[in-house]
């Protein structure tokens, strides 16, 4: 947390232009609790990754930076603005894109675009352009014509990024942005982000795909119970327990006698995939590999059987087993 005390210290002024800083926020629902005490940096630049369970907060706080909702308290600046008091210039520098599409059903794709721009009051003469080249970016540009009620829950999806861009935006918040993707939709979507954040944006993406968060996120925040657990740069992250790491050899009955000789601790049944075993880490493995290759195993692959960030998560939430 220092690093967002640091910037929220001069009263908020000194955050990044362009990027996100919240402090000790709160909001309720009455009794509920939504958001207790959470805070994050999201610089400009970054792709940020708001992770946590279900009920942790997340989309609250997101309404909240998108100025949906009012905080009860702590401090916050976006683009350098304070959500509470300067709506209007959050609102001019921000894209929001919530985990539902909505909008006028009877629209095709191209016309949800032109709206959007006339709203935000883009040049009459930028609205069908702009139009056409955020369809083009998100791969929709077959779907221009087609309303949108026709169009598949992936396909929503991808209209949505297009419309929070159409006013090029500095901050992006995304609720969910990879929901109803197919495979390549997903991989075109991390690339898309890490173009945004290449071009100097603060990207906020909120997401229960974690695999694919790790490939796209610089930074991750972990929320649960309404407030921040942790925030690291993923390559600081490091889970401290024991994890699967997934072995595969030419000869699995050699490997499996092998494991069993070393003292190595399997968990699940050994399949077409490979053997799963218990270890803590990178030297861990170094060490396994070593022997099993002195018992002559021929092994043909080793590593964690889950990502390094659904290993943080898992850990993180370990107590809700």
């Amino acid at each position: 947390m220092a690093e967002t005390e640091v910037l929220v210290a001069a009263g908020g002024a000194s955050a990044p232009q362009g990027g996100i800083v919240a402090a000790n926020v709160r909001r309720t629902f009455g009794d509920v609790v939504a958001v207790d005490d959470i805070g994050l940096a999201a610089p400009a630049g970054c792709v940020t990754a708001l992770v946590g369970p279900n009920g942790a907060g997340k989309t609250t706080l997101l309404l909240v930076l998108a100025t949906l909702l009012t905080p009860d308290a702590g401090q916050i600046r976006v683009a350098g603005y304070d959500p509470v008091r300067e709506p209007r210039e959050v609102r001019a520098r921000i894209g929001w894109m919530p985990d539902a599409f909505g909008t006028y059903d009877t629209l095709t794709a191209r016309e949800v675009l032109e709206f959007v721009a006339a709203a935000y009051r883009l040049p009459r003469a930028r609205h069908t352009v702009r139009a056409r080249e955020l369809l083009a970016l998100v791969h929709l540009a077959q779907f221009a014509d087609r309303p949108v009620h026709v169009l598949s829950r992936g396909q929503k999806q991808r209209l949505g990024l297009a419309r929070a861009l159409v006013h090029d935006p500095a901050v992006l918040l995304l609720d969910e942005p990879a929901a109803g993707l197919d495979p390549r939709s997903r991989i075109e979507l991390r690339g898309i982000l890490r173009g945004l954040a290449a071009e100097g944006r603060a990207v906020l993406v909120s997401s229960h795909v974690l695999a694919e968060l790790e490939e796209t996120a610089d930074r991750v925040v972990f929320v649960d119970g309404g407030r921040t657990v942790d925030e690291h740069h993923l390559a600081d992250l490091r889970p401290t327990q024991r994890r699967p790491w997934r072995l595969r050899a030419l000869d699995q009955e050699l490997l499996l006698s092998s494991l069993a000789g070393l003292g190595a601790v399997i968990t699940g049944e050994p399949g077409l995939a490979g053997v799963e075993v218990m270890l803590a880490g990178d030297e861990e493995a170094a060490e396994l590999v070593a022997a099993l290759v002195r018992d002559g195993v021929p092994i043909v692959a080793c590593a964690p059987a889950a990502g390094t960030l659904e290993a943080a998560y898992l850990e993180m939430t370990e107590d809700r087993r």
